[in-house]
């Protein structure tokens, strides 16, 4: 678990005290990290509730599980006995709080929960992903501008003499997509959580502002010699986030 959430959880109990949480895990796949990451948030609320008002009963959380309605959210809710049993165990002087799991199938490119429900939001590695393939890589003929590459090719001196770098366009097309739809994200986001309200987003990046990173495009090359596919996936800098 990154070492900011159980502080920004604590954080955002201690300035509400909320009687019923709401906590959404956005993208949030399927296996074991899935329930773990939602058990770590519940554990540090309770250790927060404990210092700050011990006297009083634990608050209710409500969980939201999103990810694309294609995604196995039965394979999720297989493992939920086991997960209220962990959490009993792990309980001292029976003071186990009340916890209600759903699904919350959809894109979040848009709205998923209504306004001001949601205390906390949670999104690991999942919002490089981009609502779609980016439409400025095809001309005004539906051909692609990229080279016959699947995604945004090597820089490499080797790749530019034989032709198999992507063209600047490439990577401003991709750009010009995450902007979109991190603005929509947030705005969407906005509606939703409640005031003082907190979200921890962790994101693939990449270490320069170079439109290529070798260490985000190798796995990418390999694919391209096996298939052609063009997938909607997208690694920032941090001036990207800036911006």
């Amino acid at each position: 678990m990154p070492e900011t959430l159980p502080s920004r959880v604590q954080q955002l109990y201690k300035e509400t005290r909320p009687k019923s949480l709401g906590i959404a895990d956005l993208g949030c796949s399927l296996g074991p990290n899935t329930l773990s990451t939602i058990r770590d948030i519940i554990k540090a609320i309770e250790f927060a509730h404990h210092r700050e008002i011990p006297n009083q009963p634990l608050p209710e959380f409500s969980v939201f599980l999103n990810d694309l309605p294609q995604n196995d959210f039965n394979s999720i809710f297989k493992t939920l006995p086991d997960f209220h049993m962990e959490l009993k165990r792990d309980t001292k002087n029976d003071d186990f709080p009340s916890i209600f799991i759903a699904a919350c199938p959809g894109s979040f490119y848009g709205r998923l929960f209504p306004e001001k429900t949601i205390h906390f939001i949670y999104s690991s590695f999942s919002l490089h992903w981009l609502s779609k393939v980016p439409p400025a890589l095809f001309d005004h003929q539906g051909k692609s501008i990229n080279k016959g590459c699947i995604s945004i090719c090597s820089s490499s001196s080797e790749a530019v003499s034989s032709g198999e770098c992507s063209p600047l366009a490439v990577s401003k097309a991709y750009y010009n997509q995450f902007k979109e739809d991190f603005s929509t994200f947030l705005r969407a986001r906005s509606k939703e959580v409640v005031a003082a309200g907190r979200m921890v987003l962790l994101l693939l990046g990449r270490e320069g502002y170079d439109h290529v990173d070798r260490g985000m495009c190798f796995t990418w090359e390999l694919l391209a010699r096996c298939v052609y596919i063009t997938p909607p996936f997208w690694t920032r800098c941090l001036i990207h986030m800036v911006e």
